[in-house]
């Protein structure tokens, strides 16, 4: 996880992230990270605006969706020093590999389905290895660091595809992981959609400990839920973000513009517009 670096430090408080909170933040390792890039065009646009500001520093790529080799060309030619990860993908869209389980008609099942699954692992390996393959094809490298879209990733029955995934590509101490748990007191602190931080820190239960076992670092503390609801003052809720930071903090986010492809595959829509806003004002 890279250092944001110091000279972002006055474009961050000119989009009102000026608080103790941030001041805190940005001594230590802060990642912001917009999710969900080349879900669609319209938001793959908009993180590439967001990241072109400097105040977003990585962003994790849905790869097995139709415009990502296209994506991919167009964050290529981006300036910057910005992280990109893969943003392991297993609930939207049409897989990458032949997998019966987990998309029995070419369509990957919702998240609260794929939670109650018994998926062979090999299969599981299968997928991520494609979506990893994907990245690597059209980047030229592998990924820095590897997410999950609803954070399946961290599911004890995905992590263990995972790790074989990445033990097969020599990935160990190549990257690092997303952990999208946190501890307890910072969740209650930051106070922004506490029920769905202790839900997937559930969900997250040794994870942290278990990448490291597998010779992969993760970042220590985390935040960025969100209702998305347009209605919310998102400046506030990013400024509750930024309390409580561990050594490594990430905070992800998910900026972009609507457009059809979007909106025929996610039900978060405007709410990605008001956080573009937020990042590029």
């Amino acid at each position: 996880m890279r250092q944001v670096e110091s000279q972002r430090t006055p474009a961050l408080a000119d989009a009102s992230f000026r608080d103790e909170s941030y001041t805190l933040a940005v001594m230590k390792s802060l990642t912001i990270c917009a999710d969900d890039y080349a879900l669609s065009p319209a938001v793959s646009l908009g993180i590439r605006e967001c990241l072109a500001t400097g105040r977003i520093t990585a962003t994790s790529a849905m790869t097995n969706r139709p415009g990502w080799p296209q994506a991919a060309r167009e964050l290529l030619k981006m300036p910057g020093n910005f992280e990109v990860g893969l943003h392991l993908n297993l609930t939207c869209g049409a897989p990458l590999s032949s997998s019966p389980t987990l998309a029995p008609h070419g369509i990957f099942r919702d998240a609260r389905t794929l939670m109650r699954l018994k998926t062979p692992k090999a299969e599981i390996v299968s997928e991520i290895s494609h979506q990893l393959q994907s990245f690597h094809s059209h980047m030229g490298r592998w990924p820095d660091f590897i997410d999950g879209h609803q954070h399946m990733h961290v599911l004890p029955q995905i992590r263990a595809g995972l790790w074989q995934a990445l033990a097969n590509h020599n990935l160990q101490g190549r990257l690092w992981l997303r952990d999208s748990s946190d501890q307890v007191f910072r969740i209650f602190k930051r106070g922004v959609q506490i029920e769905k931080a202790l839900m997937v820190k559930l969900l997250a239960r040794g994870f942290a400990p278990e990448a490291a076992q597998n010779g992969y670092e993760t970042n220590d503390s985390f935040a960025g839920f969100s209702a998305f609801d347009i209605n919310r003052n998102y400046a506030r809720d990013f400024a509750s973000y930024l309390k409580s930071p561990g050594k490594r903090h990430l905070v992800m986010c998910h900026p972009g513009y609507v457009d059809d492809e979007l909106r025929a595959a996610d039900t978060v829509q405007g709410a990605r517009v008001k956080e573009l806003e937020f990042f590029t004002a």
